[in-house]
């Protein structure tokens, strides 16, 4: 059998489904990051073409307020969940960890941006990559 994932939003306005395996979790510690999820922001991913929106009643996706590049952010409009982030012109879409259904079978594989993280962070022993590496 193929492994499928699924997911969605609080309010359940956006379900997702992935056909195919996740990437495991790297979590984003950059400004943009911490101020859209509060702090660090844990990512899985997978390809684009692999990602099947089942439902998206409240999905909106904006444009990233302080990002350098073109990159895009999702959310749900209704309940205020971020779901999604990708770069034009990439093949993947990167997917807010914390809305896959569990049992996701995801691991924290590492932190990046770590250089920018919050002055209450703390090291929990996974690798860490400076800001743009």
């Amino acid at each position: 059998m193929a492994e499928t994932h699924s997911g969605g939003c609080l309010c359940g306005s956006v379900r997702y489904r992935v056909d195919g395996p996740l990437r495991d979790v790297i979590t984003c510690h950059c400004g943009e990051c911490r101020r859209m999820h509060g702090g660090a922001a844990p990512y899985t991913a997978c390809p684009a073409d692999h990602l099947e929106l089942v439902a998206d009643d409240g999905l909106t996706w904006i444009a990233s307020p302080a990002s350098a590049t073109s990159a895009e952010r999702a959310f749900c409009r209704h309940c205020g969940s971020s779901l999604f982030w990708r770069m034009p012109g990439r093949d993947a879409v990167s997917i807010a960890a914390g809305t896959v259904d569990e049992p996701s079978g995801l691991a924290s594989a590492e932190h990046i941006w770590w250089d920018a993280r919050a002055d209450w962070e703390v090291p929990d022993g996974l690798p860490t990559r400076a800001a743009g590496t």
